[in-house]
């Protein structure tokens, strides 16, 4: 019998790897996708919240004072172009809009700029300025002919501060920027932009084949969307990541906001150069970086190369590297006439021009760092710093550019002829100026270094320094302001003096001509002939406490030892300080807190601080008066007489010297009718300068002043003032002759008896039966 089979049992099929790995693949894929739409979501959270808050930190800029003209005021045509040429006008045989003018003899012609002050928007404005010699005769509207009474220019953008990052920029609006930028950057950079959803794959393959074609990268694909998100939002590393990141963070960015919006926020984001550490972002930083202008100003050739630079800043720029920036400027110009933004003609005379730039850039911090170093110190403690770093506040300033960069130019120059005359290497010596305007207490210069783009260590405010001799008009007003017992022909003692001091030691002042002058020293005369030990007397009789209280009642802020010693002035105190002092001298006794800051506004133009005049009468007018009759002396016929080398003897003057032991500290302080300035020259290792007040500090401000647009010193006489023509030169004289004697002030009430005739000046004189004025000096 046959044995029956047994069927195989048939093996079960066997599975491929794929099959296999499709479910964990599956798995995998959801996973990656969940976590890729969630990364996605997490970037248009970012891109949302970035782009819709403060898009950027701004740093507060900061403003000169702006330049007003009206008739009357003293300036000639040279001077006036110079102040258009520094705000960034131009001159043009034709008015083609906002920054041009055109001067026609003594007949200047402007159109103004719109600008946002304080008060309100002043619209632009056509001007016409008639002037006469060296003072402007009439205002007028070109366009009405109507009188002016007077004009504000827009005032000049000195820097920024505190710039975060090191970034700087000044925000512009779409509707701002002229349509040739607009279009020449799209014809430049992103001919799709209109069109494209944030990445333009006809751009990336357009780019991969030139690439590919010249063995290198000759040119990108990135729109300007991907450009934006890089520099705002992504650093600049190079890998696939960050590319593929990009592109997904510009389609979002397409999602939620317009091509205007988007488009904007990259005219204001781009990156154009660098100053410093500063790094200069956006076209209208870049036009004043550039071109000292507005963006509304540039004319096409200028587009050109700003549009033409953003490929490679660095590589283009077009003061290191002219002829590369111009090859750049001239392609573009090309690209924006295949575009039909020029015809042949337009690009021809576009490719001729120049480049334009200026030949130094307007410094964000630097310009003027001594100026702009008080500015910060006066807005501390009133701005938090974060306003001052990210909200792009408007800070309007009293500086006043042309007073300010004549003492930065006298002190170049005179440092180098001082370094010369004592032999010393040049750059040994430093100094310090601060120039105010008396009428208000405004600060209209600062420098405090000899390298004045310098922004360290700033002498004229942190330089706390004996002033010497400076310190005497404060003794003598301190004595004046007791009528009763002195008057300025009040007979002092110049006679040798010993003391003992609280140490033991004897302390012999001398004068600095090592000799004395006897006990019949008229107060007036010891002032001008700057006499220590008789001033030394004289404090010790109105007591040093007393003289301290004097200036403290003048600006001084601080509390200086109350010793003999301070009579001669070893009360330390920086330039500005002394400029408070003696503005108040210069003011006729009234006091007013020097300020750097007229306004702060907001970035939108809303006003936020207005930093109103202060006045008060802090010393009485007659004494003061009396003491300003002396100080003009002082500079007519004493320390200061060689002023007038220089000056006119119409314009009255006053100042005082100030020398310090061993010729270390070389001062003066001097004033006019409308300003006072202050110079300082020394060294910084406290050595001598070989200096005195008059060889070294006034040759320095008479420099300064002489630049400056100076009135006659004309106070006015209070009530309490009488003047009495006297015959100072002589103690007895016998001539009827109004004519040898001088007017001088005293307090009524306390003239010495006697009976007085009228001169034919409408003064009066002593009469000669009288021995009034003799025995003033017994």
């Amino acid at each position: 019998m046959a044995k029956k089979k047994t069927p195989r049992k048939k093996s079960p099929p066997r599975r491929s790897l794929l099959g296999m790995l499709w479910a964990p693949l599956v798995v995998l894929g959801c996973i990656l996708a969940l976590l890729a739409a969630m990364y996605t979501v997490y970037l248009d959270l970012r891109v949302r919240s970035q782009f819709e808050g403060a898009r950027w930190s701004l740093p507060a800029k900061v403003y000169a004072r702006p330049l007003e003209v009206y008739p009357g005021l003293k300036l000639n045509s040279s001077t006036l172009q110079e102040e258009l040429q520094r705000l960034g006008y131009r001159a043009s045989e034709e008015l083609s809009g906002p920054g041009a003018y055109r001067a026609q003899g003594d007949r200047i012609s402007v159109i103004s700029r719109s600008f946002r002050f304080w008060d309100g928007l002043q619209a632009a404005r056509q001007v016409r300025i008639d002037l006469d010699g060296n003072r402007i005769e009439r205002l007028s509207d070109i366009l009405s002919g109507e009188e002016i009474a007077i004009h504000r220019f827009d005032p000049l953008l000195i820097g920024s501060i505190y710039p975060v990052q090191g970034e700087d920029r000044i925000l512009v609006k779409l509707s701002e920027v002229p349509n040739e930028l607009i279009n020449g950057l799209q014809v430049v950079e992103d001919r799709n932009f209109p069109a494209h959803f944030g990445v333009d794959p006809k751009a990336i393959m357009r780019a991969m084949f030139a690439n590919m074609q010249a063995g290198q990268v000759v040119q990108g694909g990135s729109t300007l969307t991907q450009q934006l998100v890089k520099n705002f939002f992504l650093t600049s590393q190079r890998s696939l990541v960050r590319k593929a990141k990009e592109a997904v963070m510009a389609m979002l960015l397409e999602m939620h906001y317009s091509k205007d919006e988007i488009l904007e926020a990259y005219l204001n984001e781009v990156y154009l150069g660098q100053d410093g550490a500063r790094a200069v972002h956006g076209f209208g930083l870049g036009s004043h970086f550039f071109f000292r202008k507005p963006l509304s100003e540039l004319e096409i050739q200028e587009i050109a190369l700003l549009v033409g630079m953003v490929k490679g800043p660095s590589y283009y720029d077009p003061r290191r590297h002219p002829e590369r920036a111009t090859q750049r400027r001239n392609l573009a110009l090309d690209m924006f006439a295949e575009a039909g933004m020029l015809d042949a003609e337009g690009v021809e005379a576009a490719k001729n021009k120049p480049l334009g730039v200026t030949e130094k850039a307007v410094s964000g911090t630097t310009r003027y760092p001594a100026f702009v170093d008080l500015v910060r110190r006066q807005l501390n403690g009133q701005y938090r710093e974060a306003d001052l770093t990210s909200e792009g506040l408007r800070v309007f300033t009293t500086l006043d550019p042309r007073t300010q960069e004549a003492a930065e130019a006298n002190i170049r120059s005179k440092l180098k002829e001082l370094d010369a005359s004592r032999g010393f290497s040049q750059g040994t010596l430093q100094a310090a100026v601060v120039v105010t305007s008396v009428e208000n207490g405004e600060v209209l210069a600062v420098v405090g270094d000899r390298d004045t783009d310098f922004s360290g260590f700033n002498r004229a405010l942190d330089a706390k320094r004996p002033i010497g001799s400076l310190i005497k008009p404060v003794v003598y007003l301190t004595a004046l302001a007791r009528p009763r017992r002195y008057n300025l022909v009040t007979l002092l003692n110049d006679e040798e003096l010993a003391m003992t001091q609280p140490n033991g030691k004897l302390w012999r002042p001398q004068n600095y001509d090592k000799r004395y002058h006897g006990d019949e020293v008229p107060l007036w005369q010891s002032l001008v002939k700057s006499y220590n030990v008789a001033t030394v007397r004289l404090a010790m009789d109105v007591g040093i406490p007393a003289v301290v209280e004097t200036l403290k009642q003048l600006g001084y802020k601080r509390n200086p030892l109350a010793v003999p010693s301070l009579a001669l002035g070893t009360v330390e105190m920086a330039p500005l300080e002394v400029a408070q002092v003696y503005n108040t001298l210069a003011s006729g006794g009234y006091y007013t807190p020097l300020l750097s800051i007229n306004s702060v506004l907001s970035k939108e133009g809303d006003p936020l601080t207005r930093y109103q005049l202060r006045l008060r009468q802090a010393f009485d007018e007659g004494a003061v008066y009396q003491l300003n009759w002396a100080m003009q002396r002082v500079v007519r016929e004493g320390t200061a007489r060689s002023a007038y080398n220089v000056f006119p003897k119409s314009l009255n003057l006053a100042g005082k010297t100030g020398t310090t032991d061993d010729l270390r500290d070389s001062w003066f302080a001097g004033y006019s009718g409308n300003r006072l300035t202050v110079a300082w020259v020394g060294r910084d290792n406290n050595k001598p300068s070989r200096l005195t007040g008059a060889s070294g500090a006034l040759q320095l401000w008479k420099a300064v002043m002489k630049d400056l647009p100076l009135e006659s010193l004309e106070p006015v006489k209070p009530e309490s003032v009488i003047m009495i023509p006297l015959d100072i030169t002589e103690v007895e004289h016998d001539d009827e002759d109004c004519d040898i004697s001088v007017p001088v002030p005293f307090i009524r009430g306390t003239v010495p008896g006697g009976d007085f005739e009228p001169c034919e000046e409408g003064g009066g004189r002593r009469d000669k039966s009288s021995n009034w004025f003799l025995d003033l000096f017994r």
